[in-house]
């Protein structure tokens, strides 16, 4: 029969192994690849930052930061890989703001709370983007369009049903005083399918990003009306606003984030968020985002908390305009 000391002494000396393994893990991290888990289609807007951010943060690190793929379910497969991956610091990931409405959404449980949230890496606006040779020459051909049109005639995407692009033509069409659901918004695993698609003449317009579009764009299959933003895109110095270019007062921009799955021992979170910090704030990577019109932000876990809890508020709205929340 074991003795109680005899039981106790042996909890506590497995306490004390199991904090000396953590200590050492903190040590030694990191020691091999880390890998950065994008829940959309790469060539998107989300994968350009990801793949900006992870080249910084490598250089930090010292060792390959890998971007991953994982695409599906409206993002939820990424997003979910992200929050129940192994809490060794070995996996991080790039969230998006669609974390903020998959449980009103009735999708899953995924919320923001699913997450250790470090910071939002960029803002980055919608915009109004149409096929480069189609019928609309300027944003207020497309608003036109949408008020002379009855619902479902016109087509839109660029992300799954109650992503943020979604909420961007639900958002414009109630500026212009229509239905949040007038458009038919067609599912997509992200906005380079969505370009794609609008390209090959199978969509009336996107509210994808500019920056999403900016291959394309240059390419000359598809042309940039305006930007759902307070103010031009550097990427898109000629490009209006919606208000310069329709008198608009409808705003919507999109979030990335940099998160991990909860759980991550102290000493590897800390030093985790402070080369993440650091990497963000690297000359190239500051360049590279701000080249592409891409807003940097970084802020504390405290704030980036606050604010998506707001944030999560007004999608709820939304979504209940468009008859999606189911929670």
């Amino acid at each position: 029969m074991i003795g109680r000391r005899t039981f106790l002494s042996g909890i506590g000396g497995l306490a004390l192994s199991l904090a000396a393994a953590w200590s050492a893990l903190a040590q030694s991290y990191p020691n091999r690849p880390v890998q950065m888990i994008v829940p959309w289609a790469a060539g998107g807007g989300t994968d350009t930052v990801a793949r900006i951010f992870a080249a910084g943060l490598e250089k930090e690190l010292g060792q390959p930061v890998n971007v991953v793929n994982r695409t599906g379910g409206n993002g939820m497969t990424g997003h979910n890989a992200i929050a129940t991956a192994t809490p060794d610091g070995y996996t991080v990931g790039i969230a998006t703001s669609e974390i903020a409405s998959y449980k009103t959404l009735g999708l899953g449980d995924i919320t923001p709370d699913s997450f250790d949230l470090v910071s939002r890496i960029t803002t980055i606006p919608a915009g109004i983007t149409v096929k480069a040779d189609g019928p609309y020459k300027t944003a207020q051909d497309v608003i036109d369009a949408l008020k002379a049109s009855k619902k479902d005639e016109l087509s839109a995407s660029g992300t799954g049903v109650g992503g943020a692009w979604h909420l961007a033509v639900a958002g414009l069409n109630k500026s212009i005083g229509l239905p949040a659901d007038h458009v038919k918004y067609v599912p997509s695993q992200g906005g380079a399918p969505a370009l794609n698609e609008l390209a090959a003449g199978g969509l009336s317009f996107l509210t994808v990003s500019p920056i999403e579009a900016l291959a394309l764009a240059q390419a000359g299959r598809v042309k940039v009306l305006a930007v759902m933003d307070t103010k031009r895109l550097s990427s898109y110095p000629d490009v209006p606003t919606l208000k310069e270019a329709t008198g608009l007062d409808w705003t919507f921009v999109n979030w990335f984030a940099f998160v991990l799955p909860k759980g991550i021992p102290d000493d590897v979170r800390t030093k985790l968020i402070e080369a993440a910090a650091r990497a963000h704030a690297r000359p190239e990577v500051q360049e590279a985002l701000k080249a592409r019109g891409i807003t940097p932000v970084w802020e504390t876990p405290e704030e980036f908390r606050a604010f998506a809890t707001k944030f999560a508020n007004t999608t709820a709205e939304l979504l209940t305009d468009l008859g999606l929340a189911k929670n």
